[in-house]
């Protein structure tokens, strides 16, 4: 059987070919041309990479080295095609490690080797894909429901369907995606590469951005949802109302309720939530906010039946939804009030708007390996280097301004990059540079779009605090009247309040959200004492604030709760929960670690990852590599059974 991700055979002329490879990136090329040949030389010569930077893919390679990449690729391409696309010879560990090498310009450490090589599946096994040894009168007497269809509910659905345990999905949207489902928002996209961002065992060749926007990604989900059969498992536009476990009967009992208000019971031996951080939307207490006459809505439940042409629009936020939303809609509207409350870091991408072009879709598609490479340059620049780099160094002076010599030349690369765009306009310089340390908070990206945005004369960034809404204006408390026709609240998410508004009730009448108060935890961010049987997916602590995907997190996550269900079942357990004094160490260890991070800087205010307290708990402040180690197989020991 052919590997999947050896490519389709092609009988593509040379002219065609030499067009597409135009198209594509010259280090993952060469690295394909290894497959397909054999010869390992290739990238032993004068032609390779001179650099690696987050979404830059050609490896700062001359014109002309890329010249004589595609000449030397079109020799090999030919050839390959001309013995009829056979399936490459499987690689050597030692080659493997020597083209990860090549390919991003620095030694990878050891300890990475399995889980890159798990990522790529370059043996084409989806070595995340776990079952169970019992039997199926066993499995079918354990059923699972999973809370959210998003994209790792999906994925639970997914792997519970490969393992044979029945399971219900229970979403409050009408169709699949989470977020990519409920943002549709002008200029919704996602800030990951797509060729990353997606799992696995599901690479795509259809992306027809880069960083492909909403409705693009919705329909990814839909497409891996009806290959995987899921959506017969799914009762959609049903909320889950709560949650209770029954000790006596091992099992948890769910209450939902359904668009037309009317509720049913589910009965599950396990229970997983899906239901993410981002899920819920915040609407800050303006004063006067609900006497606005005109139309208003949350980014996240924007109203397609307003017309913003000609119209005065105020947007209240200008975070990750506000800096996209600005730019979208900036050509429609008559004019543009945005009120930022703080200034926002970002970093250059110019692929944030491009089209993937027709060649890159047929390397994707076609050569070995090619899509499989191009993800791991995707994903590691982007692997835990964010993350030294977001290290508090405690002896570093004024750390209002930067928290390391690191950081300080990242504040300086990021501040030249900003005000470039501006022209010689002091006044917006001083709006738009922060004066916070790089990366503290979300960090966003752009080609630009955004400051060019600001510089229009129909466009005005506000700064001074609102003081109240208006029936027809928006006031800031130095008085400044705004008058406005609509308003739209690009003011985040309830991330805070994980599992808002449903309620879990664990062994002894405990209630988890009240359990948790602003300091929510749990051990590996899955599992939770008093909790039998309960499981997370993208809880407590497991956000991403330097780099990776969720979906990575996911996929480790599923595979730990996979390990999980396969020791309750084979063991022929009632019920698994974390030990308290794991989980504590856990929670003791997460919270020290994330102290030495920029992100608890006390100068740093109005983030979303903070309590009230100043204390990040929503955030993970540890490597993938590790993540990934520690999720592979859940340790008995970790655990109380019965």
């Amino acid at each position: 059987m052919r590997n999947p991700h050896a490519g389709q055979p092609f009988t593509t002329s040379d002219a065609e070919i030499a067009e597409a490879l135009l198209d594509v990136s010259i280090p993952t090329l060469m690295l394909t041309l290894v497959h397909m040949s054999g010869d390992p030389t290739l990238i032993r010569g004068a032609l390779k990479p001179a650099g690696l930077f987050l979404n830059e893919v050609q490896g700062y390679m001359s014109s002309d080295d890329k010249a004589a990449a595609r000449a030397v690729a079109l020799r090999v391409i030919g050839d390959y095609r001309d013995r009829g696309c056979p399936d490459p010879e499987p690689v050597d560990g030692e080659l493997l490690k020597e083209m990860m090498e090549w390919l991003v310009c620095e030694p990878v450490p050891d300890e990475y080797v399995p889980m890159l090589l798990e990522e790529m599946e370059l043996d084409g096994r989806d070595g995340r894909a776990t079952g169970s040894a019992a039997s199926a009168a066993a499995r079918e007497d354990f059923p699972v429901v999973v809370i959210g269809c998003g994209e790792s509910g999906l994925l639970a659905g997914i792997r519970l369907k490969e393992a044979g345990i029945p399971f219900t999905i229970v979403e409050k949207n009408a169709g699949p995606g989470g977020t990519w489902y409920q943002n549709t928002y002008p200029g919704a996209r996602v800030d990951v590469g797509n060729h990353f961002y997606c799992y696995s065992f599901e690479p795509t060749d259809q992306w027809t951005h880069f960083f492909a926007e909403q409705p693009e990604l919705q329909a990814y989900f839909q497409r891996v949802m009806d290959k995987h059969d899921v959506g017969p498992h799914v009762r959609w536009q049903t909320e889950v109302v709560d949650a209770t476990w029954d000790d006596d009967a091992a099992s948890w009992t769910v209450r939902t309720r359904g668009a037309d208000g009317a509720e049913s019971t589910l009965h599950a031996r396990a229970v997983i939530s899906a239901v993410g951080q981002l899920d819920r939307p915040h609407v800050p207490p303006i004063a006067g906010r609900e006497s606005f006459a005109g139309k208003a809505f949350h980014s996240a439940e924007w109203d397609h039946s307003v017309d913003l042409r000609g119209r005065r629009v105020a947007m209240i936020g200008a975070g990750a939804s506000g800096f996209q939303i600005a730019p979208a809609i900036a050509d429609e509207v008559a004019h543009l009030t945005v009120f930022q409350r703080t200034a926002q870091w970002m970093f250059p991408n110019p692929n944030y708007h491009e089209a993937v072009g027709a060649g890159v879709q047929w390397a994707l598609r076609h050569l070995p390996f090619y899509g499989r490479w191009y993800r791991f340059l995707l994903f590691w620049p982007g692997c835990d280097k964010g993350l030294a780099a977001a290290r508090v160094d405690p002896d570093y002076p004024d750390q209002r301004c930067a928290v390391s010599e690191i950081n300080e030349i990242t504040r300086v690369m990021f501040t030249e990059w900003i005000t470039s765009q501006i022209g010689d306009d002091p006044e917006l310089a001083a709006k738009v540079v922060p004066d916070y340390p790089a990366t503290g908070k979300r960090t966003l990206q752009d080609n630009g779009s955004w400051l060019t945005t600001l510089t229009r004369d129909d466009v005005e960034l506000v700064r001074t605090p609102i003081d109240h809404v208006e029936v027809d204006a928006v006031v800031t408390l130095d008085g400044t009247r705004h008058p406005v026709d609509v308003i739209v609240y690009a003011t985040g998410f309830r991330a805070g309040e994980l599992l808002w508004p449903m309620t879990v009730t664990g062994r002894d009448g405990h209630d988890l959200r009240t359990q948790w108060g602003e300091r929510p935890a749990a051990y590996l961010g899955i599992t939770v004492p008093g909790y039998p049987n309960f499981f997370c997916m993208y809880g407590p602590g497991t956000n991403l604030a330097s780099g990776g995907s969720l979906i990575f997190h996911s996929e480790c996550q599923m595979r730990y709760i996979s390990g999980c269900l396969a020791q309750l079942i084979d063991g022929g357990h009632r019920f698994m929960e974390p030990r308290r004094d794991k989980t504590d160490d856990w929670v003791r260890r997460s919270q020290e670690e994330m102290r030495t991070m920029v992100w608890s800087q006390p100068s740093i205010e109005h983030s979303f990852y903070k309590n009230s307290h100043g204390e990040v708990y929503t955030l993970s402040p540890w490597r993938l590599v590790d993540y990934w180690a520690w999720t592979r197989v859940p340790e008995p020991d970790d655990f109380v059974f019965g």
